[in-house]
């Protein structure tokens, strides 16, 4: 295992813990949606998962990342097409033999961010035109724009993160500031807009209709039940708020779930509420330092990293798995309305999975890099002090 040991380590302790939480709360999932399947099948289908990410993040750390440096722009245009042929067919997932539902979306999370890094690092000089700037942008708006209708929060993840990148890159921060007030101010207009729309449609007794972009009735259902909830109506939401009530500090023991029973998405979406009720507040407090340890050793590579390639890849996957994790813990908690985010390499496992894996792979070929600068470095300048102490010695005698 190549490439920082304290990032290996956390992903370990995170797909210890996603073992565990699966299989504890897979049940009602596999006899709803399953027939033919027990919960031991999804459960040992989620152990291939995870296995196969093991194998996919250590040869992925054995490559030299430059590498994806010059295959970025023909992944960048090979993801824009798997997006448009979503996008014509409404739909999110496509379905792949031996593997299952396919996201596209969770490929571009991935590609856009090198392919971002990469134009940042190759442009570094041009970084305060103006014309540079509305490159950049079109480059990260026009994937969000395919992924939109069928995924705003996955939207709104990938530009953000990408966003960011552009601002820690040296991009001109008066251009920045000025797309991202206007951005807020946009989407707030629009979430305002879509939760009117969808609270009409309840006031006046008619079912929320089609309307709007991609899954917008969806959106406003969900904002809707945020903002006025529902204490006596068994909701994903509400049980999973239960379920962190009954856990309290300590939890109340691993395989003791009552409302995993009850959930049909208590493995994916809502799984951290059942890690809090099997592990107590403890439990949740510590897989919060998990991923916040797996983002600070990120950031401490970036700090290692000579390139800027490197240190804008690094800061984008780590970003992203980060603020998506932080995302899933809110909903799970109730801070914020339901979104549909994972919690990475904890959630029950698909393509979605094992593509966050070959980020974070990404990542430990960088440092494996870094440290292989590192050990050079020390070496040299290691025989430079044996050089200069035998000639010393030399000129003593």
């Amino acid at each position: 295992m190549r490439g920082d040991r304290g990032i290996w380590a956390m992903f370990i302790l995170l797909s210890v813990i996603s073992l565990v939480g699966v299989y504890t709360s897979i049940g009602l999932y596999a006899y709803s949606n399953f027939s033919s399947k027990t919960p031991t099948a999804l459960f040992l289908r989620h152990l291939i998962i995870v296995c196969a990410t093991y194998v996919a993040m250590i040869v992925i750390s054995h490559i030299n990342y430059r590498t994806f440096s010059r295959f970025a722009l023909l992944a960048y245009w090979v993801t824009l097409v798997l997006l448009g042929v979503m996008f014509v067919l409404r739909k999110r997932w496509l379905h792949v033999p031996l593997i299952g539902q396919f996201q596209p979306s969770e490929v571009a999370k991935i590609v856009l961010i090198i392919f971002v890094a990469r134009l940042l690092s190759l442009k570094k000089d041009q970084l305060n035109e103006l014309g540079t700037f509305i490159q950049l942008l079109f480059v990260i708006a026009l994937p969000v724009a395919l992924v939109l209708p069928g995924n705003f929060s996955m939207a709104a993840l990938i530009f953000l993160v990408c966003f960011l990148m552009m601002l820690l890159g040296g991009v001109n921060r008066k251009y920045w500031w000025r797309v991202m007030l206007v951005g807020l101010l946009l989407v707030g207009v629009y979430l305002t807009t879509t939760y009117k729309r969808y609270e009409k449609s309840i006031n006046t007794g008619q079912a929320a209709v089609e309307y709007g972009i991609g899954r917008e009735p969806t959106w406003g259902h969900r904002l809707y039940a945020w903002v006025n909830p529902q204490p006596d109506e068994l909701t994903q939401e509400n049980m999973a708020r239960m379920a962190i009530a009954r856990g309290g500090l300590v939890g109340a023991g691993v395989g003791n779930t009552v409302h995993a029973r009850l959930m049909t998405q208590a493995h994916n979406d809502f799984i951290y509420a059942i890690i809090i009720e099997e592990t107590g507040l403890l439990g949740g407090l510590v897989v919060f330092i998990i991923y916040s340890v797996l983002y600070f050793r990120c950031v401490k590579l970036t700090w290692r990293c000579k390139g800027r390639f490197g240190a804008l890849t690094v800061t984008g996957i780590g970003t992203v798995i980060y603020l998506q994790a932080i995302l899933n813990m809110c909903v799970a908690v109730g801070v914020l309305p339901v979104t549909g985010q994972t919690l990475p390499f904890v959630s029950f496992g698909g393509t979605a999975y094992l593509l966050m894996g070959c980020g974070l792979g990404v990542i430990q070929s960088i440092a494996n890099d870094v440290n292989a600068k590192e050990r050079e470095q020390q070496q040299a300048v290691a025989a430079a002090a044996a050089t200069d102490k035998t000639a010393n010695n030399e000129s003593n005698n």
